[in-house]
């Protein structure tokens, strides 16, 4: 889809670190309208290169499609919480939002954006535990073989504190996730545990289970930048 007006683009980082530092950029299309579903989100989502561009449709639902270069998501974390903060940075706060994979609870709490998901909406990410931190930050990017990563080591084993990197290991040119809420809810639910996890080059990504077998992954969200992009 060619020739059509212009549709702010909202860049933000998501899962930023306490002194602002690190957040995995997103691309949000608030009007989701503006581009049809399907190959037209998936061109843009391959333009811009992110690891995920999100857009919204039906406002009064807020209904959210993901994608990431080269494939549509069911569910992911950083989306969604960067869906979550960016509707109420505009006025429009939900309770919410409703990505194909199901209805993901958001909540907001001072600088922290949460949202809800379960653990078979993240399926596929294979996490590995390392003996240190140091061995986690001295990977290759990505380390050798197939198939997503999520390594991890404990910093604080009984603070629940993770140093994690992610490794997507596929055909899109993305070598490493600087944030992944997806991994996250994984790792958490194989711990049974409440997480605070350093991820990247330097994002905070919290987790906690809840009854039923849900997990909220919570972070901070900031704006990087708004531009215009052609439909």
């Amino acid at each position: 889809m060619t020739g059509g007006a212009p549709t702010a683009l909202h860049v933000l980082r998501v899962f930023c670190g306490g002194e602002g530092r690190g957040g995995n950029l997103l691309g949000v299309v608030a009007d989701g309208a503006a581009f049809p579903a399907g190959p037209d989100r998936q061109a843009l989502a391959a333009r811009l290169g992110f690891s995920e561009t999100v857009f919204l449709d039906d406002g009064a639902r807020a209904v959210a499609d993901i994608y990431t270069p080269g494939l549509r998501l069911p569910f992911a974390g950083h989306p969604l919480v960067g869906a979550a903060w960016l509707l109420r940075h505009l006025g429009r706060p939900v309770a919410t939002l409703r990505p194909p994979a199901g209805e993901v609870a958001v909540a907001y709490d001072g600088e922290f954006t949460w949202v809800r998901g379960r653990p078979e909406w993240a399926t596929g990410r294979r996490t590995e535990r390392y003996g240190s931190p140091d061995e986690v930050d001295a990977l290759p990017a990505p380390p050798p073989g197939e198939g997503w990563l999520y390594a991890w080591a404990w910093r604080d084993r009984d603070g629940g504190s993770v140093r994690a990197r992610g490794f997507p290991r596929r055909d899109d040119n993305l070598a490493e996730d600087e944030a992944t809420g997806a991994a996250a809810l994984t790792l958490t639910h194989e711990l049974g545990r409440a997480l605070d996890i350093r991820q990247g080059a330097g994002s905070q990504i919290l987790t906690r289970p809840r009854p039923g077998g849900a997990i909220d992954i919570g972070g901070r969200v900031a704006l990087a930048e708004i531009r215009e992009v052609a439909t």
